[in-house]
């Protein structure tokens, strides 16, 4: 069965500490599952990663996960994906996370989050793709973040059109309807199967 919308999550392979982390990716979870939606993503079981997919399923979502060989037992592969592709390298994981996907959203994460997220919205800002791209602020966690950005565009590195192909909000179900909304005017094909 195709589910109506998949979006890739982009999210740390541990809880952090604050609750609102593990509360905002139970809460994607549970949106996508209860939207018949299918989430794509990292393929671990660990910290955010885990409970995102174990929400979307408990409610009636399908989870893909994409997991690299190295990482398979770090990041402790999610046996109970109803796809789980193990690849050779991150690139391999990146195309097929992007490939696989309408739309794409930022939690709470470290270094490997900061990276897809950036390389995702560089993408689209390149015109490799025109889908959309989120962030989700759980618990003020990207407040410096959306600082520095800001303070890019002051400085002349960025410009506020950059910023406009990125939508951030701090509630979870005004965001993830505003990306499956925006997804749903765009065609499903682009040009990112010849960047990856």
């Amino acid at each position: 069965m195709k589910s109506a919308f998949s979006i890739c999550i982009y999210c740390g392979s541990r809880p952090g500490e604050q609750a609102a982390y593990a509360d905002a990716a139970q809460a994607v979870g549970q949106w996508i599952g209860k939207n018949g939606g299918q989430l794509v993503y990292g393929g671990g079981r660990t910290g955010l990663m885990g409970l995102v997919a174990e929400s979307t399923r408990a409610a009636g979502g399908r989870v893909v996960g994409v997991i690299p060989k190295a990482l398979v037992d770090k990041e402790l592969a999610n046996p109970l994906c109803d796809e789980l592709h193990v690849v050779d390298t991150m690139h391999e994981r990146k195309a097929m996370m992007a490939d696989r996907s309408d739309a794409f959203l930022a939690l709470p994460g470290g270094i490997g989050t900061f990276e897809e997220l950036f390389e995702i919205w560089t993408w689209r800002q390149l015109g490799y793709h025109d889908k959309p791209v989120g962030i989700l602020n759980a618990g003020g966690y990207y407040d410096g973040m959306l600082a520095f950005l800001a303070e890019s565009v002051r400085a002349g590195f960025m410009n506020d059109w950059q910023m406009t192909l990125v939508r951030t909000g701090t509630d979870t179900v005004p965001l993830l309807e505003a990306l499956a909304e925006e997804a749903s005017r765009h065609p499903k094909g682009d040009k990112l199967a010849e960047v990856l």
